[in-house]
C-alpha cells in the first residue's frame, strides 16, 4: 500500500481526503480535509474520539452542544504564514461548522482517553511561534495543539519550509514503544504549495530498510508516515506548507536522529565554501 494519499475530488460533504485509522492500517491518527463554499453547512461526530478542528484557509462559525464561536478566522491562505484559528472538541460532541467564506478546513482525530476535557477555542495568540534550524535546513513552525497544552492524545503542528530547503531533517523518528529514546507517534502530512502546482520529496524510511518509499507529494496531497524517518525536501521556486497530526499510546513528542545525519545539527553545519 503506498503511504501517499492523492486528493480527491469533494464528495457532497466537500471532503478532499480522508485518513483513517482502518484505511491507514495503524491505530490511532485520523485526519480528513474540506472544501466549503461560503454558506456550506459540515455536521460533525466526534463519538469516542477527541477533534482539532484547524482552518487551513478562509473564515467558519463553529458551534458544538455546550460552546458556539462565531466568525473565526482570518486568513484566506496559509501563505500568509499567521498562525490558524482552532478548535479543540472532545468526544461525544456534536459539531456545526458554516463556512463564512469559503473555506479549508482540517479535521485532526485520534481516540479520546475520557479525559473531560472542555470545547476550546485555539486563537492565534495561543500558537507557539518558532523558528528552527540553518542554513538549507530552516523552517517556520506553528505549534497548534503541542504536547504542552491539554489532549488527551492528539498533537497538531504546522510548518513551512521554502523553496530549496528542508524540514523534519535530519531525519528523525519515532516509532518505538516503552522507550527511553522515543514514544510511539503515528503522523500524517498535508502538503500545500505556493504555487499551487508545485511538489516536493519526501521519503519515508526505516534502518533496515524494510520500510523504503519515496514519495512527490503535491497540493493538497497527505503522505502518512506508521514509522520511520520522513524527510521534506522542497523544490526550487516552490514554498512548502504542512500540516501535521500526530498520535500514539503516550501523549509526548520524543524522537531520536538517524546518526549518519545527526551532524547537521552541529557546528560543521553549514560547511564553509
Amino acid at each position: 500500500m503506498s503511504l501517499l494519499s492523492k486528493r480527491q475530488p469533494p464528495d457532497t460533504n466537500g471532503c478532499i481526503q480522508q485518513i483513517t485509522p482502518e484505511n491507514a492500517e495503524w491505530r490511532y491518527v485520523g485526519f480528513a480535509v474540506y472544501q466549503l463554499s461560503r454558506g456550506q453547512r459540515l455536521t460533525l461526530e466526534s463519538g469516542d474520539k477527541e477533534l482539532c478542528l484547524v482552518l487551513v484557509a478562509g473564515l467558519a462559525s463553529v458551534k458544538t452542544r455546550h460552546a458556539e464561536f462565531s466568525g473565526i478566522g482570518k486568513r484566506l491562505s496559509p501563505f500568509e504564514r499567521t498562525p490558524p484559528w482552532s478548535v479543540y472538541v472532545p468526544a461525544a460532541e456534536s459539531v456545526e461548522v458554516v463556512a463564512d467564506s469559503d473555506l479549508e478546513l482540517a479535521v485532526c482525530s485520534a481516540p479520546s482517553t475520557g479525559g473531560g476535557l472542555p470545547v476550546r477555542l485555539i486563537a492565534p495568540d495561543d500558537v507557539g511561534v518558532e523558528r528552527r534550524g540553518k542554513g538549507r535546513n530552516k523552517r517556520l513552525v506553528h505549534n497548534i495543539l503541542p504536547d504542552s497544552q491539554p489532549a488527551d492524545s492528539l498533537l497538531v503542528v504546522e510548518v513551512y519550509t521554502d523553496e530549496g530547503d528542508s524540514s523534519s531533517y535530519p531525519s528523525h523518528k519515532h516509532d518505538k514503544h516503552d522507550s527511553a529514546d522515543e514514544t510511539y507517534l503515528e503522523e500524517t502530512y498535508y502538503h500545500r504549495f505556493d504555487p499551487p502546482q508545485g511538489f516536493a520529496m519526501q521519503r519515508v524510511y526505516t534502518d533496515d530498510r524494510s520500510l523504503d518509499e519515496c514519495m512527490a507529494p503535491y497540493n493538497q496531497d497527505v503522505v502518512r508516515v506508521p514509522r520511520g524517518y520522513h524527510p521534506v525536501a522542497t523544490l526550487a521556486g516552490y514554498n512548502n506548507y504542512y500540516l501535521n497530526v500526530m498520535a500514539g499510546p503516550v501523549r509526548l513528542w520524543k524522537f531520536t536522529w538517524e546518526k549518519d545525519h545527526a551532524w547537521i545539527n552541529s557546528a560543521d553545519y553549514p560547511r564553509q565554501s
